[in-house]
């Protein structure tokens, strides 16, 4: 009787689970035969692929466990997350071709050389393929695929495997987000039943904020392929170029009620650089999943919905480097099951499909093995006449008296392989001290043109993404193009080399009576906060002087007085030296308060307090523009930010703060009388976007904001116009020119009054009675480089960009758009970064 109880038992739970629990039958191809002595995923994890979601250290595991077996696998860690988990790639090939993989590697680069490559023999080439995985984290049938897809290489036995093997050195990363793809996994694996839950509304298909589809900062690493500003882009954008490969999918996930799709994408939204023959191969290939998705009975569809314009995106990035990167968006279950419009949505089903769609791209690039070699090798023996007709000849930029900046803008140029030269003689305005020449004969011809062109007339008016990212506007560099017969190969002094000192600072003597610091590098402000956070007194100045011994020093320049500091002078020097090498700033003593034009005691210095800001944080604040703020404080300013959520706020002594930042996002819960006693006891609010209408909105402020009407000319429009004609007037992302109050302490450490600035959403301030309380207003004609329509246009010409209103003793500081996007604007991020150190000493009289 006890026996037919637990088997009673046991059969009501496979009953109930039967829809999520698979075996590994269900995801392999038949008729295929596996070696046995290669383990299985479950062998290593303990359950079937499905069962669970994939943790990040079992998940590697796994693949070590494989390349242990396997004599067709290499295994390589090639980065570590922010939370410090591996990277891996795969190198996956026949026997043959593993042994020789440097040999062959070396000889594959030639194809993207086109110095060398005509001469290369095709024909016993092998291909390069690129796999990769769930780089958004909670898109995570990407990286539990790749379990399968590893095990299937290693394992699989006959001639289609033995024929991909020969053709193909595969590179499996089976997860571009380690950071995000644990916190997912941990979140839905913690609130997964027994039976499953399959309503939409469970908390396991609802994770909380901030989610995890981004990686440790908050950011989305699908917008970093480009601007590589974390750990997990660099190391992967190194290994892409260490190998050039032919193809590079991206798998993803998308709303649980889509189907499947694979690119190509809209065709209107491609982006011009990219050859047509790329898009070309994308529908050749595009066929081989419709065919493999055919045969497992799954729904698709391609050239709708997604588009490659934005070249900073995985499936991209590739486009402009050689290959072909394709995309694949998998219908999320969110969870282990969820009900959709097109029934019941299983995990083991995502997985399955991009399971299936990594083995039609390898089939597709075995079988169009020459066809896309000779595609990379076109794509790079084309530049030559192609830079010939171009009326750019190269670009020429620096960075004024900003190294870090400089420093940070050619580690992305370095990374991306572009060849930059020291500038061998002057060129206009532009001296040979820490001047550069970008010629644009060279391999990364075309991506050089993505990274620097403005852009401004467009084939469709729709963007799945932003329309801009000029890269030296991002930074705010001095640059021009160089056009015609203004070029010549004698500008090109020695080939920059990441390694080398750009600018090394200067030791210096001790002081008895003060030092001073310029403000014009992008890490002064670190420096500065290292400082304060010493214990040290500082001021910083609001008007220019010249030292006793001739030295100019322009406003925000910091002093940092011997006299009244709670420490001896010889102490002070020694936290000086070691923070101005550290920082690579020079310090500059300086031996008699008698400066020029005015003295070192003089109110035009004024002392500035240590920033303490605290970061709202939680449900309906935007993850990443707080992420954003977030790593910029603790990455490049060494600053510990307390992050704290709305009901946490309303409930804790604000006393040990003396700034709030408020980014994009609702705060309708937050306690509007506690912080208004706050501000008006001295406090400042720093706010971002829409923020800063809600501050306006709840009478900390009033800044106003426009009212746009809505277009009453167009009284019938056509149903299936409707997605078009509203999508067109969204500002998705441009750059615009404003002008900025340099004399304004918002303005401290800028060489020039014009900024480019971006700008995402259609929210404008009006102009203010006060004429001093907008110190960056856009310009009469500010369009830059992106997308706008124009109706949209008309709104922004001399329209503050920022605006400040006084509050009791406080103060709000509020930016029209995001100062931080993307961590890569340095040229804006120093507006937000003067808000925090320079707030407390904007007169309360300007900003009423």
């Amino acid at each position: 009787m006890k026996k037919r109880i637990l088997a009673l038992v046991s059969f009501i739970l496979i009953l109930t689970n039967s829809e999520a629990q698979v075996s590994l039958n269900y995801y392999l191809p038949k008729n295929t035969s596996y070696n046995p002595a290669i383990p299985t995923p479950q062998s290593i994890l303990g359950y079937e692929v499905g069962e669970w979601h994939v943790s990040h250290d079992k998940l590697v595991q796994y693949m070590y466990a494989l390349a242990d077996a396997s004599d067709r696998i290499e295994i390589e860690e090639y980065a570590r997350s922010h939370e410090n988990r591996p990277l891996l790639t795969l190198k996956i090939s026949s026997l043959e071709n593993i042994k020789n993989l440097d040999d062959l590697r070396s000889e594959h680069l030639k194809l993207s050389d086109y110095n060398q490559s005509k001469s290369l023999d095709l024909s016993n080439m092998p291909l390069v393929a690129y796999l990769g995985y769930s780089i958004h984290g909670n898109e995570a049938s990407g990286s539990n695929a790749a379990l399968l897809v590893a095990y299937y290489l290693a394992a699989a036995q006959g001639d289609e495997i033995e024929e991909w093997l020969k053709n193909t050195i595969i590179l499996l990363d089976p997860s571009y987000n380690p950071d995000g793809l644990d916190r997912f996994a941990s979140c839905v694996n913690s609130k997964k039943s027994l039976n499953l839950v399959s309503d939409p509304n469970n908390i396991e298909q609802n994770e909380p904020w901030p989610g995890s589809r981004t990686n440790h900062y908050w950011f989305d690493l699908n917008r970093d392929w480009l601007p590589v500003q974390h750990p997990e882009s660099k190391g992967r954008i190194q290994q892409y170029h260490k190998w050039k490969p032919n193809v590079l999918t991206d798998h993803h996930e998308m709303g649980t009620n889509g189907t499947y799709f694979f690119q190509p994408g809209i065709p209107s939204r491609n982006n011009p650089l990219t050859p047509s023959k790329t898009y070309e191969l994308t529908q050749k290939i595009a066929n081989y999943h419709a065919d493999a998705l055919d045969e497992i009975g799954s729904l698709y569809y391609s050239k709708e919905s997604f588009d490659d314009f934005y070249i900073g995106k995985g499936s991209s990035y590739p486009d402009l480097n050689g290959a072909v990167g394709i995309l694949f968006e998998q219908a999320s279950a969110r969870g282990h099951a969820q009900q959709s419009a097109n029934g019941l949505l299983t995990f083991p089903f995502a997985i399955r499909n991009h399971f299936t769609t990594s083995l039609s791209t390898l089939r597709a690039a075995s079988q169009l093995k020459n066809e896309l070699l000779e595609h990379q090798r076109n794509f790079y023996s084309d530049i030559p006449s192609s830079a010939d007709k171009d009326e750019i000849k190269g670009y020429i930029f620096n960075a004024g008296q900003d190294n870090s900046k400089l420093k940070a803008f050619l580690t992305i140029l370095d990374t991306h392989q572009v060849k930059v030269y020291h500038l061998k003689k002057k060129y206009g305005e532009f001296n040979t001290d820490n001047s550069f020449v970008i010629p644009m004969h060279q391999n990364q011809y075309r991506l050089i043109k993505g990274m620097f062109e403005q852009r401004t007339q467009f084939q469709d008016s729709l963007f799945y993404d932003v329309s801009a990212w000029t890269l030296p506007l991002a930074f705010d560099l001095n640059w021009q193009t160089i056009k015609g017969k203004s070029y010549s190969t004698s500008l090109l002094g020695e080939q920059y080399n990441t390694k080398e000192q750009l600018k090394v600072a200067a030791l210096f003597e001790s002081s008895s009576y003060a030092y001073a610091i310029h403000w014009e590098d992008s890490q002064s402000p670190a420096l500065l906060y290292d400082i304060q956070k010493s214990g040290l007194r500082t001021k910083v100045s609001t008007e220019p002087w010249t030292s006793s011994n001739s030295q100019f020093f322009e406003r925000g320049s910091v002093i940092v007085p011997i006299q009244n500091q709670n420490m001896e002078a010889s102490k002070i020097f020694q936290i000086l030296s070691t923070l101005s090498q550290r920082h690579q700033i020079s310090i500059s003593p300086l031996a008699s308060g008698n400066a020029g034009g005015f003295q070192l005691g003089s109110p035009k210095f004024k002392t500035l307090a240590t920033p303490k800001p605290l970061l709202l944080i939680g449900d309906g604040i935007n993850a990443y523009e707080a992420g954003e703020v977030w790593h910029l404080l603790d990455q490049r300013i060494g600053m510990a930010l307390p992050m704290i959520t709305i009901d946490k706020f309303n409930n804790i002594d604000l006393s040990s703060y003396n700034t709030i930042i408020m980014v994009n996002g609702s705060y309708g819960t937050l306690t509007q009388s506690k912080l208004k006693t706050w501000v008006q006891n001295g406090g400042n609010i720093v706010t971002a976007r829409s923020a800063g209408k809600w501050a306006s909105e709840a009478g900390l402020s009033k800044i106003k904001y426009k009212k746009i009407a809505k277009d009453s000319t167009q009284k019938y429009l056509t149903y299936n116009s409707r997605s078009k004609t509203q999508g067109a007037q969204r500002i998705g992302g441009a750059i615009f020119k404003t002008k900025i109050d340099l004399t304004h302490p918002l303005g401290f450490g800028f060489s020039d009054d014009t900024l480019p600035m971006f700008k995402r959403g259609k929210q404008f301030m009006e102009l203010s009675k006060n004429p001093y309380a907008q110190p960056a207003h856009y310009d009469s004609n500010p369009l830059l480089a992106g997308y706008i329509s124009k109706e949209s246009l008309k709104q922004i010409p001399d329209s503050p960009a920022v605006g400040l209103w006084a509050f009791g003793k406080g103060l709000i500081i509020s930016f029209n758009d995001n100062p931080n996007f993307r961590a890569y604007w340095y040229g804006t991020n120093r507006l937000f970064l003067n808000a925090l150190f320079f707030g407390g000493i904007i007169e309360a009289g300007s900003a009423r």
